[in-house]
């Protein structure tokens, strides 16, 4: 009985693969990718994003998010219900 290995799938940078698509902080429904439901950013070893495309991503996520486009936290997060005891 052989068991095959898991072998993950090569990760690439959608934005080098890409040329077309705008990295900008009015784009919020493209930074959501790259978020996590809580509102961490996500690392790039993760994303498969390169070094040069992560470092834009991180700085228009946290203009979005200054311009309130995007939530830091889950408890901004309008999905997100507060308990009250």
């Amino acid at each position: 009985m052989a068991f095959r290995k898991f072998a993950p799938r090569k990760k690439f940078c959608r934005f080098c693969a890409n040329k077309d698509i705008d990295l900008d902080y009015k784009n919020v429904e493209l930074l959501k990718d790259f978020i996590t439901d809580r509102g961490k950013i996500i690392a790039r070893r993760i994303t498969g994003t390169c070094a040069k495309h992560q470092r834009k991503l991180t700085g228009e996520i946290k203009k979005s998010r200054q311009m309130a486009l995007l939530y830091y936290t889950a408890t901004h997060s309008s999905q997100v219900h507060k308990r009250t005891i």
